[in-house]
């Protein structure tokens, strides 16, 4: 099994910028696929950008150009830098592990955007 846990949200004021991390262990393999999501209140879980073991991104059009989504292989951690915050980027933001076993969801790390 994969344990992943997020960290790194807090409040920011809008303008500002955050970065957040995604720590993995447990037995992983070289195919795996780590993905960002994010849930506002009372909304549906978005995704936001994923990134293969190599280093392969993909970014969802809404946030093209304010995220960036990489990873640190040897220290088993990948990062969401989101730039130029906005209240509306409030939500609670997720990080997903799959591979062609299994897929592993972490708990979750809370963004707050307010001045």
């Amino acid at each position: 099994q994969v344990q992943v846990v997020e960290s790194g949200g807090g409040l920011v004021q809008p303008g500002g910028s955050l970065r957040l991390s995604c720590r993995a262990s447990g037995v992983m393999f070289a195919d795996n696929v780590v993905a960002w999501y994010r849930q506002a209140p009372g909304k549906e879980r978005e995704l936001l950008a994923d990134i293969t073991y190599g280093g392969q991104t993909n970014y969802a059009d809404s946030v093209k150009g304010r995220l960036t989504i990489s990873r640190d292989n040897a220290k088993a951690t990948i990062y969401l830098q989101i730039d130029s915050l906005k209240p509306e980027d409030t939500a609670v933001y997720f990080c997903n592990y799959r591979d062609s076993r299994s897929t592993y969801w972490g708990q979750g790390t809370q963004v707050t955007v307010s001045s």
